[in-house]
């Protein structure tokens, strides 16, 4: 694959990934094909700052983890209220490493 299209893909995409795993990306990428550059720009990756967002404002009904498909701790939340903020809570801070580290698990599916 192209050294440029690599590059690009990276420098558009780095906020959903963590810096530690761009380097690993760039060899999957390296290693690939073109066919799967197409599969990657046509992947929906989550952006980390949005379900930090709905996190804080709607994080005690779950919406944040019924969006990043964590269905099971999503009915936790919404039956419990966030197990009374708690869970809530400890969203806020580990939220956006977890969408990271999903949309880091979708691109090595494909690749």
């Amino acid at each position: 694959m192209e050294k440029s299209k690599i590059d690009l893909y990276l420098t558009t995409n780095a906020k959903y990934f963590e810096p530690s795993a761009i380097p690993i990306i760039r060899q999957k990428m390296e290693a690939a094909s073109d066919d799967a550059l197409l599969t990657l720009q046509a992947t929906d990756l989550k952006d980390p700052t949005v379900v930090l967002l709905v996190s804080i404002f709607l994080g005690a009904l779950g919406i944040d983890r019924f969006m990043i498909g964590d269905i099971g701790m999503g009915v936790l939340k919404l039956l419990t209220c966030g197990l009374c903020g708690i869970l809530t809570i400890i969203d806020w801070f580990t939220i956006s490493k977890k969408v990271k580290q999903l949309n880091l698990s979708k691109v090595s599916m494909i690749m």
